[in-house]
C-alpha cells in the first residue's frame, strides 16, 4: 500500500498502530509490522484508510508565484517563511533521518514536481575529487530542478588552503572552486554556479562574521560577488549591521542570526534592497512568553530536586566569582535566552518558572515544590514560530531529546516570513526579467 509506506518514511509501526487506535481500531506494532514484511494484507475500513491519509500533509491551496530549493533544510523553518508568501519548494536535501521524519510530517512534497535528497554530496559530487568541473555542473543541473531561489542554513566551517596547489587550480573555471573546497559551503556555490538561480537566501549563526577572524565570512563573500550576485549590505559597519536579525522582535526569544541575501547582478533587481527595510514588518505586538505556554502541563518536564540543586549550586558559584554562567530562569514577560540544540540535556538555557522566591530558603519546602520546568516540545514549536500561542498543529513524530534538537538548530518562522516579504517582488521582476531575456539555469552571466 503507497499510503502505508508514505506513513512510514514519518512514523514507526508502534506510532502508526496508536493511530489507528486513535479512531477506535484495535492494532498492534506488530500488526504494522506483518503489513510491511508481507505477512498480511492491510484490511482497513474506510474510516481508517481516511485517517490514516489525514496523517499526511495536504496540497497549499495556492498558486504559487515562484519557486525555491531548500538546502540543509532542517525541520523546513525558511521554508515554511517563503510558503507564506506564496513559494513553491521543488527540491529538498536533509541528511538527519530524524529531521527528514519532522520534515515530511509537515511539508507537503508533490511527487511530480519535488525531489527529496539526502546527501547533498551525492548532487553536487563534491565528495569525488576525480570528477571534472564540467562534469559536476551537468550532474547539478540534472538532479536539481529550475528555481527562482535557493534557501541553504549551511554550517559554518573554516576554509583551508591546505593542500590546494597552483596546480590543482590551474584550469578551474572558478577561484572558488580552490577556496571553499572541503566546506559545506562549496556546495552551496557549486550549485548556484549551476543553476543560476535569481535570488539566493543564506542563514548562518551570528559568528559567521567573525570566524577564523574573518576570513571564513569575507571567502564566502567573494566567492559570491565571483558567480555574479549583489549581496544585500555586504559593507555594513560593525554594531549596525542589518543583516544580523535579532528574533526578539517576533517571537519572545532573543535569537541573532544573519542572513545574507544575494540576486543575481545581470537582472538588475538588486538596487535600493536592504534588510534594513525588515523593521516596517516587525509586528506592533508579539506574543510574550506566557503566550506559548500550556496550562497544563505533564510533571516529567519539572526539574528533578537532583537537578534543580546541581543547576542552582553552579550559578551561585559563577555569580560569586562575577560571571553570567548559568540557568535562565524565564518569567511570562520576559524574553527568553537562545534555544539551543543541547536543549534536551537539561533545558537550563530556558527554565520555566513555577513560582520560585529569590527571598527564601532554596530548600524550602515551597521552592521546591515549585521548581521550574522545561519547556515542552510544542511551546518549544511556538517559540520558534512553527505555532501560534495556543496552536499544536506543527506535527512531532519524534521524540523529545530529537524534537528539541531540533528546534535548537532551526531558525524564528517569522524572521524569514518576513525577509521572504522584502524578497518577494525582486525575485518576481528578477523571474520576469530572465523569462524575457530567454535566461534559463546553466545560461552564462
Amino acid at each position: 500500500m503507497a499510503l502505508l509506506g508514505k506513513l512510514l518514511e514519518i512514523y514507526d509501526q508502534g506510532q502508526l498502530a496508536a493511530k489507528l487506535n486513535e479512531i477506535g481500531s484495535s492494532h498492534c506494532r506488530e500488526t504494522v509490522n506483518r503489513w510491511v514484511k508481507g505477512k498480511a494484507s492491510p484490511r482497513l475500513t474506510y474510516r481508517e484508510y481516511k485517517h490514516l491519509e489525514s496523517l499526511l500533509p495536504t496540497k497549499p491551496s495556492y498558486k504559487p508565484s515562484f519557486t525555491f530549493i531548500d538546502l540543509f533544510a532542517g525541520i523546513g523553518g525558511i521554508r515554511k517563511g517563503f510558503e507564506a508568501v506564496g513559494g513553491e519548494c521543488v527540491f529538498t536535501s536533509e541528511w538527519n533521518e530524524y529531521a527528514v521524519r519532522t520534515y515530511k510530517a509537515n511539508h507537503y512534497c508533490d511527487p511530480s514536481r519535488h525531489r527529496f535528497n539526502k546527501d547533498i554530496r551525492s548532487v553536487t559530487l563534491s565528495d569525488r575529487p576525480e570528477v571534472s568541473e564540467e562534469d559536476a555542473y551537468t550532474h547539478i543541473d540534472t538532479e536539481i530542478p529550475d528555481h527562482d531561489v535557493l534557501l541553504a542554513g549551511f554550517p559554518c566551517q573554516p576554509f583551508s588552503l591546505a593542500g590546494v596547489s597552483k596546480k590543482n587550480s590551474l584550469g578551474r573555471k572558478h577561484g572558488f572552486e580552490c577556496e571553499t573546497q572541503g566546506t559545506l559551503f562549496f556546495d552551496v556555490a557549486r550549485i548556484i554556479a549551476a543553476k543560476k538561480p535569481a535570488a539566493f537566501l543564506l542563514e548562518n549563526v551570528k559568528n559567521l562574521k567573525s570566524h577564523d577572524k574573518g576570513t571564513t565570512f569575507r571567502i564566502i563573500c567573494e566567492a559570491l560577488d565571483e558567480l555574479g550576485y549583489e549581496v544585500s549590505d555586504v559593507n555594513a559597519p560593525k554594531g549596525a549591521d542589518p543583516k544580523v536579525i535579532d528574533a526578539k522582535h517576533f517571537v519572545p526569544q532573543h535569537r541573532e542570526r544573519i542572513v545574507l541575501v544575494g540576486f543575481r547582478r545581470d537582472l538588475g533587481v538588486h538596487d535600493g534592497f536592504t534588510l534594513k527595510d525588515i523593521h516596517k514588518l516587525i509586528p506592533k505586538e508579539r506574543p510574550s512568553f506566557g503566550d506559548i505556554l500550556d496550562k497544563d502541563v505533564d510533571s516529567k518536564y519539572i526539574l528533578t530536586p537532583k537537578l534543580w540543586d546541581y543547576l542552582y549550586r553552579y550559578a551561585e558559584k559563577h555569580r560569586q566569582k562575577g560571571n553570567g554562567f548559568g540557568f535562565g530562569l524565564t518569567r511570562s514577560d520576559d524574553v527568553a535566552r537562545t534555544l539551543s540544540a543541547r536543549y534536551h540535556k537539561d533545558g537550563s538555557e530556558i527554565l520555566v518558572d513555577r513560582g520560585f522566591v529569590a527571598g527564601l530558603d532554596f530548600h524550602s519546602e515551597l521552592n521546591q515544590m515549585n521548581r521550574p520546568r522545561r519547556l515542552t516540545p510544542h511551546e518549544c514549536s511556538r517559540l520558534m514560530g512553527f505555532d501560534k500561542p495556543g496552536e499544536s498543529k506543527f506535527v512531532i513524530p519524534v521524540s523529545d531529546t530529537q524534537a528539541y534538537r531540533q528546534f535548537g538548530n532551526s531558525v524564528a518562522v517569522p524572521v524569514f516570513e518576513a525577509v521572504a516579504k522584502l524578497m518577494k517582488d525582486r525575485i518576481i521582476k528578477a523571474k520576469e526579467r530572465k523569462s524575457d531575456f530567454g535566461l534559463v539555469a546553466g545560461d552564462g552571466m
